[in-house]
């Protein structure tokens, strides 16, 4: 059903506010890379599923990396689960056919079974400091974590690692009910360069997606996060 013909004015207040008053707003301006990558892990850790789809025409329209965004989109999976991830991998190659874009992409990987638990640990130490080598001997998903979330996907090119925990922290906040990982993101953010200052302008530049009660969450998860990085 075409919104624009059902609900015009709708249309015309959530465009204004989304496109023009929030992503024409110089003091949280971000590149346009970083702006759709936010947008559009924000748009899967919430779930919406046809407001991604918009979103990433407009990115691959705009000549946001494909790759980029496959890589998004997979590590996905390590946040909502492949019941959730699976829905937005089938709509991300759907658009991407539209756009005469080719698949398979490239490969990214840079990992195989003998090395993926120690590159991923590695990672984790990089991003979270070195009491995640004892954190591995506490359980099994501890020693998933490393292996598969970190091992599997943080090692991957295509993204940066600031722009891995950038979307990591835009799936955390969008699900809601994520805060104590969400913390921990926080300070992974810190720890790779992302500072305060853009985690907030990540925020505001999402808010039409997700709304203002986890926004405001997200909001008060930064400052005591910063609170405790700087203790």
């Amino acid at each position: 059903m075409n919104l624009y013909q059902t609900d015009p004015e709708f249309m015309e207040l959530s465009e204004n506010f989304a496109y023009k008053e929030v992503a024409g707003n110089e003091d949280i301006r971000l590149d346009d890379r970083t702006r759709y990558l936010a947008i559009l892990a924000t748009c899967i850790g919430a779930g919406g599923k046809e407001e991604f789809s918009v979103i990433l025409g407009k990115a691959l329209d705009d000549g946001i990396d494909p790759v980029a965004v496959k890589e998004c989109v997979y590590q996905a999976v390590d946040y909502l689960g492949l019941a959730r991830m699976r829905e937005f991998l089938s709509v991300t190659n759907t658009v991407m056919t539209s756009h005469s874009i080719t698949l398979p992409l490239p490969s990214q990987k840079t990992t195989d079974e003998a090395d993926r638990f120690e590159k991923g640990l590695a990672c984790q130490v990089e991003f979270f400091g070195e009491g995640m080598r004892e954190s591995v001997k506490a359980g099994l998903i501890n020693r998933w974590l490393a292996a598969n979330c970190f091992g599997d996907y943080y090692t991957r090119t295509g993204l940066s690692a600031r722009e891995r925990e950038m979307i990591t922290f835009c799936f955390l906040l969008a699900q809601g009910g994520c805060e104590p990982q969400l913390m921990g993101h926080c300070l992974g953010n810190f720890n790779v360069g992302n500072d305060e200052a853009f985690l907030m302008k990540v925020v505001l530049n999402v808010v039409p997606y997700i709304g203002y009660p986890r926004s405001l969450n997200a909001i008060s998860v930064i400052k005591k996060a910063s609170e405790k990085n700087t203790k």
